[in-house]
């Protein structure tokens, strides 16, 4: 049943939205995850071929399909196709049950897979963007395959994701495996088959208690047995993992209904998007602190953003469902709601400033009396343009999302042109790399930023690394400020 407790707030009118059961897990960490596999060298694994390599950095092509390159160094396997025969890579580990956590980062159209004990397939695909999934994409179990069976049937007993949570190419992602090993009595006959227990990508479950009832297609092995190798494909197309971390004790978990997150006399409260994007007012914790005066922001094709109405930040982007407000509606509640997806978190500083001198560091919060929030409009499609005044200066900043693949956001001065010294400030991380045709890797290829042709930007040390500022440009159409998110 459908309960209609929330409301989209609009200057004008209000809307009942319709809440459901959520299907999402939030991100585990991998603290139970003690044993590591060495990539300092490639003695971890079983007579590599040389298509197989341990690197220091890679970069996988945004726009040219199957393109990796590498530089010297450890902690990264590699597969980068040669000249000779390019084939798969098995540890030298063996395993039964077995929890698996691991990185890994794929160009363009490329395409791999881990075996777990080298019979049964997780898919690795650049499957970005793509709304109709199958078990032929990223975190899928791939099909199992009979030529016995009718002619359009051979593949079958796959099982697709049920939510698109991919990043672009050349962007590190996690997935994380638990899977239980078939099981056999003292005379060798199976007793129960293998089991995918649960696979989260980037944080999100996108299967759960998948039942294999025997390899998969391309199988090393015939039979099934008790152990096995991890056997990562390497025939495909080129791939890079890192961080390899696994446990072999995986418990009893299944989803019959009966598994509550709060008590009996509760249920969970979710906010989803149905046909028109969504804005909903609430406190957000994140890292280090709360946001008092959120407004997160449901778009089409699964994608959100976190909106902080008190610094005229984009605070957070995530892709899945949209928000979690259990904790606002339940027990004696605290106004907080939960972004529930794959979440990239941002910077909650403030998003413009005047910057007098180069060596101006960026503040942390605003000056009071410098910003006062007037709300926000929406336009036909739903989507809002926040208002705010910023030293004087009426601003209007709008954030949209046209194919699921990326959001563009545009600061725009509503009035006079702005003076000189203002400027956006659009990413901060680790590092942040140029890519070429105006793309750039924030974070440890964790996000990309692309501008406008011909638009260059501020790159200078901040913090926490590096920071980019953007001016706000005056021209014969206006001043602005414009950039995409790409994750």
């Amino acid at each position: 049943m459908q309960h209609n407790y929330l409301l989209k707030r609009a200057p004008v009118k209000a809307f009942l939205l319709a809440i459901c059961i959520p299907f999402f897990a939030s991100a585990q960490n991998t603290r139970g995850l003690q044993q590591q596999i060495s990539l300092n060298d490639l003695s971890a694994f079983k007579n590599p071929t040389p298509n197989w390599s341990i690197a220091g950095s890679v970069m996988a092509d945004y726009n040219k399909p199957e393109t990796m390159t590498k530089k010297d160094g450890q902690g990264i396997l590699v597969n980068i196709h040669g000249k000779d025969k390019n084939e798969d890579i098995f540890t030298n580990m063996e395993h039964g049950d077995i929890d698996l956590s691991v990185d890994f980062m794929m160009p363009r159209g490329s395409n791999s897979g881990i075996y777990l004990q080298g019979r049964y397939e997780i898919q690795l695909l650049d499957s970005w963007g793509k709304q109709a999934l199958t078990s032929g994409d990223l975190g899928a179990i791939y099909e199992r395959w009979d030529e016995s069976r009718p002619a359009g049937q051979f593949g079958f007993d796959g099982v697709a994701p049920r939510i698109n949570v991919s990043r672009a190419p050349g962007l590190w992602q996690n997935i994380r495996i638990q899977f239980q090993a078939p099981k056999f009595d003292a005379s060798g006959k199976k007793i129960a088959n293998a089991r995918v227990v649960r696979i989260m990508l980037n944080g999100v479950t996108i299967i759960e208690n998948a039942v294999l009832q025997a390899p998969t297609r391309g199988s090393a092995f015939a039979n099934e047995a008790a152990m096995g190798p991890l056997r990562l494909q390497g025939d495909h197309g080129p791939v890079a993992f890192k961080n390899f971390r696994y446990s072999t004790h995986v418990g009893a978990y299944t989803v019959d209904g009966s598994r509550q997150v709060w008590d009996s006399n509760d249920k969970p409260v979710t906010v989803d998007v149905k046909g028109e994007p969504v804005v909903f007012r609430s406190f957000v914790d994140i890292p280090g602190k709360r946001v008092t005066h959120s407004a997160s922001v449901g778009l089409l094709n699964n994608v959100s953003f976190g909106f902080d109405l008190e610094q005229g930040t984009v605070y957070q982007i995530w892709k899945g469902g949209f928000l979690d407000a259990s904790p606002m509606w339940l027990s004696r509640g605290d106004g907080n709601a939960r972004a529930i997806g794959s979440v990239i978190s941002l910077d909650d500083k403030p998003s413009l400033a005047l910057i007098h001198q180069d060596n101006q560091a960026w503040p942390d919060t605003l000056e009071k009396g410098i910003y006062r929030q007037k709300g926000y409009e929406l336009d036909e499609a739903g989507v809002p343009t926040f208002k705010y005044i910023f030293d004087g200066i009426n601003i209007n900043d709008k954030t949209t999302c046209d194919d699921g693949k990326m959001l563009t956001r545009k600061i725009s001065v509503d009035g006079p042109a702005a003076p000189k010294d203002l400027f956006a400030r659009v990413a901060e991380g680790s590092d942040i790399v140029e890519l070429g045709n105006g793309l750039y890797a924030v974070n440890d290829f964790t996000y990309y930023v692309q501008l406008d042709k011909g638009v260059k930007p501020v790159i200078r040390t901040s913090a926490k690394g590096k920071e980019m500022l953007l001016p706000i440009k005056n021209t014969d159409k206006g001043s602005s400020a414009q950039y995409s998110l790409i994750w």
